[in-house]
């Protein structure tokens, strides 16, 4: 929709792979719309995964024991937060949605993405208790989370193996996302796209573009512990 703001989050190291071509449909079809697309390219970026002390400017609240969530509350309330922080920050505060582009590693995402949740969405900016969940300081915007997997949708569904895909999505869209006070849309998620034809390939494109048309009158799901595990 013309005039929306969108943050693709994108942690690839390949721009040729199939989480490189599902992020550059987005660009393409979101532009299109007139939507204005920025885009955080982690690995190119050589984004700095690690919360640190490099995160805080200038003298920190407590010098004689570094509490990080502390520190990074005092900073931000004070501006002394590191640059790249500030940076993705205003991304962040901009963005209408945020889609998370990524290859599920180990049942999460990948330490470079995480490492971008851990360190831009510090207390202060994106919650500060009692402000979470519905009341979070993120609630006016939404995010949705696309990735791929090695497996296939049935060794995702409910008792298989894998378990149903929806367990791996609580600690990220409840637990980060909805605890932040942003609303979810349902995933986008392409089953083990390396063992598919390049036809159905391109199929999975064509249903990325073709739900990104429609996606700004879709709602979101309903943020409960029944939608992952009932």
């Amino acid at each position: 929709m013309a005039g929306r703001k969108v943050l693709i989050v994108y942690a690839h190291q390949e721009p040729k792979s199939f989480n490189g071509s599902l992020k550059r449909v987005a660009v393409e079809e979101l532009s299109k719309q007139g939507c204005s697309v920025m885009v955080s390219d982690l690995y190119a970026m050589q984004f700095e995964p690690r919360a640190t002390r490099n995160d805080i400017v200038g003298c920190l609240h407590n010098s004689e024991e570094f509490n990080y969530g502390m520190e990074t509350l005092e900073a931000y309330k004070r501006g002394g937060l590191s640059s790249d922080l500030i940076e993705e920050q205003k991304k962040v505060q901009e963005a209408d949605l945020m889609i998370f582009q990524f290859p599920l590693y180990w049942f999460s995402m990948p330490a470079i993405m995480k490492g971008w949740m851990d360190r831009v969405l510090v207390q202060g900016f994106a919650h500060e208790f009692p402000n979470c969940y519905d009341s979070g300081l993120l609630k006016n915007k939404l995010a949705l989370f696309s990735f791929t997997t090695g497996g296939s949708k049935e060794m995702y569904a409910k008792g298989s193996i894998n378990g149903d895909i929806r367990y791996l999505l609580w600690p990220m869209q409840h637990g980060i996302m909805h605890f932040c006070g942003v609303k979810v849309l349902a995933p986008h998620i392409c089953f083990a796209p390396e063992y598919v034809s390049e036809e159905k390939r391109k199929d999975m494109l064509i249903a990325w573009a073709q739900r990104l048309r429609t996606l700004w009158k879709e709602e979101p799901i309903i943020c409960s512990p029944e939608w992952y595990f009932k």
